[in-house]
């Protein structure tokens, strides 16, 4: 199934703002001066206790601590609003808004600076899981004289022993919500909930907002997290993991011959999309323009996933919805995963549609520097590559040392090359929902 949308009006969407948390920093320039130098933001696992698991590196947002000052230059309302809501914030929670509030300050704007009823919001998230210390109050409270839990004690003696607002902090539109309230935002208010796909469909959905005139502009994010203890549990069964034996700075090796799985992460990323008059009405800095989105599904028989055909297809909607050709685009910023498997059908899918150009399009992907931050990946490296058309270079992907034959595209490493004027950025779940956005240089 593919998605594909109505050519839009003259109303174009720009980027004006932009916010990150995650391994490689919590600022742009760290971001970029990271990604430039070669530097990992995978390190020994210290978030979780790892004696007992099968994992001892992770992709960690170290410098975020959840404090009222990692949520960028803030007004004494917002600010007293803000630290109040962190109780009921989960960390996913908390990046989210913080990357939100980060994008809005680098876009300058601030409450009362814009109508109200014309901003909305759109947010990606992974499913969200309760820590299990959540429950050790209302487990102890149900265990019987033996220390064995009781199930009929739940409902009477441990259940009133979880806080009341416990929920709250793990509702997967919490991010939004919290952000409307403030920020008084009142126009549309969505939140995506597919995994690593989330950044691409959430600025998607909310290009369609401004193009169709629902709304003069959108602040558009994603958070995820893999570092979570039952979270982490479900990767170690169910998806390719690095060797636990690697070297963690060399873990995550996108279309390299020698990779061996993905790096679990977390992290988040914002941006403020604008319709271009409205932005220009105001003075904003213009980063870079969206001009393009689709999304695909593709599955066989039993709901197997077919992620080559899923990804041939969203690069070839958006591509039509952009109005661009192979020859078009500057570079591709890859899902990139790293593991055996997904890697191949991805190189494969992007051969599929761009064996054809005269040269090879390069290909790039973050997540040799970050690992997998779920669905904090999509949008974080989104910004990276509107930084690279800003800096008109392109970063090298890192450990990508020996191409893969399984693998037939040209990926961007050791110098790195140029950004050209475009990219495309991609993702895919393992379920076979694919993604993609189409953002250019923008032309006074």
């Amino acid at each position: 199934m593919i998605s594909r949308q109505p050519h839009r009006g003259s109303r174009q969407v720009v980027v004006t703002g932009m916010g990150v948390i995650g391994p490689l920093g919590n600022t742009l320039d760290e971001l970029w001066d990271a990604l430039i130098s070669g530097q990992s933001g995978v390190g020994p696992l210290t978030s979780i206790p790892a004696d007992d698991l099968p994992v001892r590196f992770a992709a960690e947002a170290s410098g975020f601590t959840g404090k009222i000052d990692d949520f960028g230059p803030l007004d004494g309302e917002q600010k007293k609003a803000i630290r109040k809501g962190l109780k009921v914030m989960c960390r996913e929670c908390q990046m989210g808004v913080a990357v939100a509030q980060l994008a809005l300050g680098d876009a300058r704007i601030t409450p009362g600076t814009v109508d109200p009823m014309r901003i909305g919001i759109n947010f990606g998230v992974d499913y969200m899981l309760s820590i299990p210390e959540e429950f050790i109050e209302g487990i102890r409270a149900s265990m019987n004289d033996d220390g064995r839990f009781e199930f009929a004690h739940w409902p009477t003696d441990g259940l009133p022993r979880m806080s009341p607002l416990w929920l709250l902090k793990y509702l997967p539109n919490m991010p939004a919500s919290h952000l409307a309230i403030y920020n008084d935002f009142r126009g549309p208010n969505n939140s995506i909930t597919l995994r690593e796909a989330s950044a691409n469909m959430a600025l998607g959905e909310a290009f369609r907002m401004i193009t169709e005139g629902r709304a003069d502009r959108m602040l558009v994010g994603a958070t995820g997290t893999r570092l979570h203890s039952m979270k982490l549990i479900h990767c170690i069964q169910q998806a390719e993991l690095a060797s636990n034996d690697a070297i963690p700075a060399e873990a995550s090796r996108p279309f390299d011959r020698d990779r061996t799985g993905m790096v679990l992460g977390e992290g988040a990323g914002a941006v403020v999309l604008e319709e271009r008059t409205a932005a220009e009405a105001r003075g904003a800095t213009i980063l870079a323009e969206v001009v393009g989105s689709a999304s695909a599904t593709a599955v066989g028989a039993n709901l197997i996933a077919r992620p080559r055909q899923a990804l041939k297809n969203v690069l070839d909607a958006a591509l039509d919805d952009a109005r661009l050709n192979v020859e078009q685009i500057g570079h591709i910023h890859a899902h990139g995963l790293a593991t055996k498997t997904s890697d191949v059908e991805e190189a494969r899918a992007i051969a599929d549609v761009f064996g054809s150009r005269k040269t090879p399009v390069p290909v790039v992907a973050a997540k040799g520097h970050t690992g997998n931050l779920g669905a904090g990946s999509g949008m974080i490296e989104l910004i990276a590559s509107v930084l690279a058309l800003r800096n008109d270079r392109l970063f090298a992907t890192l450990n990508h040392e020996t191409p893969d034959p399984a693998c037939p595209i040209n990926v961007a490493a050791g110098g790195g090359g140029a950004s050209g004027d475009s990219f495309i950025n991609l993702s895919i779940t393992p379920q076979g929902q694919a993604s993609a956005v189409v953002v250019q240089r923008f032309a006074e």
